[in-house]
């Protein structure tokens, strides 16, 4: 018999295996909704009549409910499944280092409203004290969402193993910043905190829809004010011994580098970041934390990007060195993980048409294998809003987790 590893677990009883089948009807539920009992049952591989006493109870608990009836060509007509999220909803927070930005979902991810934001104070308390009372109000000014089953944040930096603190968050500043019990002891809710780039990976995992079976080894890369990544192996997050693995970002591309946010010197996130991408364009490094041109200060990656498109040369070269070096990125993150797919998202893909064969290239000339060079690489939308989707998972994704057993 296998020794269990160190992670938490318990042990199997009578009652486990009904307990995944729970997880596996519920997760069926939220993924194909709305879905009849009977093809639940088809999808399950199991008789219909066991699926209804699973749904039957989760109805009971308010997890499930029973919407629409559809057409049949024979027999009864089938009553469709629907996740049970009314009169329930959850607040997902987006820290950047420029502007945070807040969304209400219901339990399954869903938007429920426009999506608000405000300039990010690097101040904590006052960032706390500003972020709480902004939920406070929107929830009160949104009281027919429904009950707040609690706040999801995700930040740019590392997150401890228990979820309490910002360990380390360089854009922004902020060291050993406790976050989850002050903004809940100012809100009144429940808190959960992530690192963005796990949460985007989380987001794709737990996904409402889209593909409700995306690969088990899988990396998100988050290219905006810095870089988050996020990975997956076997379905699970990847942690590490203090819940800091993945930081790709601050893997140095060269010692001799532009200066990065976290003091050290040629880290891929300084050659690949919003600031690196305008700074080519302006001709002048713009690092985090330091003061900033005007005219850098306001313009945006979107607006250069309309300038390449435009025909403007330098704005064109600045978007494909970026290009170059997010290739050379990615191929340590292949070599070193060889996953199934890297998602990529942030602002700069808004240009993927333009540069995907420079990153491409650029990934080819570094990968160790020819295969590697091949590895997927699928682009998530800004406007599909990973890192809110992914904050809302930590407050939605619980009720789907299965325990650990042995």
């Amino acid at each position: 018999m296998r020794k269990p590893g160190s992670r938490p677990f318990r042990v199997a009883t009578r009652s486990t295996g009904r307990e995944i089948n729970r997880q596996i009807a519920l997760t069926l539920i939220r993924t194909h909704q709305p879905i009849s009992r009977a093809d639940l049952a088809r999808r399950m591989g199991t008789r219909r009549g066991a699926v209804s006493l699973l749904v039957n109870e989760l109805i009971e608990e308010g997890m499930v409910y029973e919407g629409a009836t559809g057409e049949a060509s024979r027999g009864r007509k089938p009553t469709f499944l629907y996740m049970d999220s009314r009169g329930r909803c959850a607040v997902a927070v987006d820290i950047r280092a420029t502007r945070s930005f807040l969304m209400i979902t219901d339990l399954v991810g869903r938007q429920l409203m426009e999506i608000s934001s405000f300039a990010t104070d690097h101040d904590p308390a006052r960032f706390i004290k500003e972020l709480g009372g902004r939920v406070k109000r929107l929830l009160a000014e949104h009281r027919d969402l429904g009950r707040c089953a609690g706040i999801g944040v995700v930040v740019p930096g590392m997150v401890d193993r228990d979820g309490e603190t910002v360990v380390h968050a360089p854009a922004l500043g902020w060291r050993d910043v406790p976050l989850r019990r002050p903004l809940a002891s100012a809100t009144s809710l429940p808190v959960q905190i992530e690192n963005s780039g796990k949460a985007c990976a989380l987001s794709l995992m737990w996904s409402a829809r889209g593909d409700a079976n995306p690969p088990a080894d899988l990396v998100f890369v988050s290219v905006s004010d810095g870089v988050g990544v996020g990975v997956t192996v076997r379905g699970e997050i990847l942690r590490g011994r203090h819940n800091v693995a993945g930081e790709f970002g601050h893997v140095p591309l060269s010692v001799d580098g532009p200066p990065c946010a976290c003091g050290a010197r040629g880290c891929w996130e300084s050659y690949v970041s919003n600031l690196a991408t305008l700074g080519r364009y302006f001709g002048r490094p713009l690092v985090p934390g330091r003061p900033i041109p005007t005219e850098a200060a306001t313009m945006t990656v979107d607006d250069l990007i309309l300038r390449a498109r435009g025909g403007d040369g330098k704005a064109l070269a600045a978007v494909q060195s970026t290009a170059r070096y997010l290739g050379l990125g990615l191929a340590s993150i292949v070599n070193a993980l060889d996953p199934d797919r890297i998602y990529v998202g942030g602002e700069i893909t808004t240009a993927w048409d333009l540069i995907e064969p420079t990153v491409r290239a650029a990934l080819a000339e570094r990968a160790l294998l020819a295969s590697h060079g091949d590895t997927e690489i699928a682009i998530v939308k800004a406007e599909d809003y990973p890192r809110l989707r992914g904050a809302a998972a930590l407050i939605g994704a619980p009720a789907f987790a299965a325990s650990v057993v042995a």
